[in-house]
C-alpha cells in the first residue's frame, strides 16, 4: 500500500459505514435483547465457545458487524463467503482447509457465510456434514426468514438470532458520533441541524448503513460557509436520503396502517387511497400497503368476490416489475376493487375452525375408500371399489369425505353476499343444502 492508498482509504474510497463498523462488543450498536451484558449470545462470544447460528433481520442492522466482532475475538481462523459469488467448489475448499486446521494445529474455523438464504439445496448438502461434524462453525446472515427461505436441515443445527431494524434514538446517537469521530467526519468540522439529523435517522428504516450514507452525501455535497464550516440543514439532509420529512411520529404509522386496514373492510374507497398514499408520501414503503391488501382481499372480501385476490396479487406483481410512480395506479386499482368488492369473512371462520378440528381432534380415520391402494394390503385395495367418482355421476354424488369423528362437520359456510349466494345455489341444486 502506498501514500495514495492511504489518502483514498483515509478521506473517500472506504464508505462512512465501513469506516464506521464496530470492532468489539463495546462499540456495538443495538441488538440489546441479544448482546446485552450477560446475554447468551455475549458470553458465548467473549469464552470463544459459539455454535454455528445464523443472524437473521433487515439490512444495516448489524448483522456482518457482529460477525466481524466474532472473528476478531476469536482464536480460530475466520473464513468469509458470499452465498451469491459463491459455489460447491468454494464451500468443499472452505471445509477442507477447516478440516486440516483441526488436524494440524487443533485450530477451530469460523465460516460467515452472506446472504446465505441465496445457496441452494446442493450447495447446503455440501456444507451441512462439516457442521454436523463441528468440522466449522457456521454463522449464516440473512435478510429473508431462514426457516422459509433455507434448508431445514441447516437450520435445525443453528441457533437463530433475530435482528431488529435499529430504533431512531440509536441511530441518531451513531450520526452524532461519527460527525465528530476521527476515523469519520470529524474532519470536515460539519454543523448538522438537529432536524436534519432527526430526518436521516427517521428515514433510514432502522438501516444504519442507509444513515451513514445520507449524511456522508450531506457533508460531502454541501458546500463550506465564509467561515469555512459546513452546515447541514434538514432541506439538504431531504436531498441526501431523497424523501421528505415525515410529518408523523411512529405511533402515528401504526395508526395510519389500522386506518388503512379498516377503510378496506368497510368498503371507504376514498379513505382507503388517502390513508395509503399519506403513508407512501410519508416514506412508508407500498410494497407494505400491498402485502396488507392481499390479506385483506381474502380476510374481508374472500368468497364474496374470489377475484379479489387475483386483483390484488396482479397489483404486486405488477409493483414489483414496474416500480414507482407506474406500480401505483395498479395498486389504487386494487385498493378500489377492494373496497367495492362484496364482503365476506367466511374463509377466515372456516380457516379458523379447520385449524381447531385438526389440532383438537385425534382421529385421523379417513375412509377407506378415499386411501391410496397403491401399496395397501388387500383390505384397503378391495375398499377403494367403494369410492364413488363424482364424474361418473356428473360432476358430485354424496359421499362421507371426512373422518367418522368429524363426518358431520361444517367449517365453511357461505354467506348472501356477491359470489356466495351463487355458491349457496350451487349446494342447493346438488343437494347439500336444504
Amino acid at each position: 500500500m502506498d501514500l495514495f492508498d492511504l489518502n483514498n482509504n483515509e478521506y473517500g474510497a472506504k464508505p462512512l459505514a465501513d469506516k464506521m463498523r464496530a470492532n468489539n462488543l463495546d462499540e456495538f450498536i443495538g441488538q440489546s435483547h441479544i448482546v446485552a451484558e450477560g446475554s447468551l449470545l455475549r458470553r458465548a462470544i467473549k469464552l470463544d465457545r459459539l455454535g454455528s447460528c445464523i443472524f437473521w433481520g433487515p439490512p444495516g442492522c448489524g448483522k456482518t458487524t457482529l460477525a466481524n466482532i466474532i472473528a476478531a475475538t476469536t482464536h480460530g481462523n475466520f473464513i468469509k463467503l458470499n452465498a451469491v459469488q459463491s459455489g460447491v467448489a468454494d464451500v468443499k475448499k472452505a471445509v477442507e482447509d477447516a478440516r486440516n486446521s483441526l488436524k494440524m494445529y487443533n485450530k477451530k474455523t469460523y465460516l460467515l457465510l452472506d446472504e446465505c438464504h441465496r445457496f441452494n439445496k446442493t450447495q447446503s448438502d455440501s456444507l451441512l456434514p462439516a457442521i454436523e461434524q463441528g468440522t466449522i462453525i457456521f454463522i449464516g446472515s440473512t435478510t429473508e426468514n431462514p426457516y422459509a427461505a433455507m434448508t431445514p436441515a441447516i437450520v435445525s443445527r443453528c441457533r437463530v438470532f433475530e435482528f431488529k431494524r435499529l430504533r431512531d434514538g440509536e441511530i441518531e446517537g451513531a450520526l452524532k458520533n461519527a460527525l465528530t469521530s476521527r476515523k469519520g467526519l470529524q474532519a470536515y468540522k460539519a454543523e448538522v441541524e438537529e432536524e436534519a439529523i432527526r430526518h436521516i435517522a427517521h428515514m433510514s428504516a432502522g438501516d444504519l448503513r442507509m444513515a451513514y450514507n445520507a449524511l456522508e452525501l450531506a457533508v460531502l455535497t454541501t458546500p463550506p460557509q465564509a467561515d469555512g464550516k459546513i452546515h447541514v440543514t434538514l432541506s439538504d439532509a431531504e436531498q441526501s436520503i431523497q424523501r421528505k420529512a415525515l410529518s408523523y411520529n411512529e405511533d402515528t404509522y401504526y395508526d395510519m396502517l389500522s386506518a388503512f386496514c379498516k377503510s378496506l373492510r368497510g368498503s371507504d374507497s376514498n379513505a382507503a387511497l388517502y390513508y395509503a398514499f399519506r403513508l407512501i408520501e410519508g416514506g412508508c414503503d407500498p410494497m407494505i400497503i400491498l402485502r396488507r391488501l392481499i390479506a385483506h382481499s381474502s380476510e374481508d372480501v374472500g368468497m364474496a368476490d374470489p377475484n379479489a385476490l387475483v386483483v390484488a396479487t396482479s397489483a404486486m406483481y405488477a409493483f414489483e416489475k414496474m416500480g414507482a410512480p407506474e406500480g401505483l395506479i395498479p395498486m389504487s386499482n386494487a385498493i378500489i376493487y377492494v373496497c367495492e368488492a362484496e364482503k365476506s369473512n367466511s374463509v377466515v371462520i372456516a380457516m379458523d375452525e379447520a385449524r381447531r378440528a385438526a389440532r383438537e381432534v385425534r382421529d385421523d380415520g379417513i375412509p377407506p375408500y378415499l386411501m391410496d391402494n397403491t401399496f395397501g394390503d388387500r383390505e384397503t385395495k378391495a375398499q377403494s371399489k367403494n369410492y364413488k367418482y363424482p364424474h361418473t355421476y356428473g360432476g358430485w354424488v354424496k359421499q362421507q369425505y371426512l373422518p367418522d369423528s368429524l363426518k358431520d362437520a361444517v367449517f365453511y359456510e357461505p354467506k348472501d353476499n356477491g359470489y356466495e349466494k351463487t355458491v349457496r345455489e350451487i349446494r342447493k341444486k346438488k343437494g347439500m343444502e336444504p
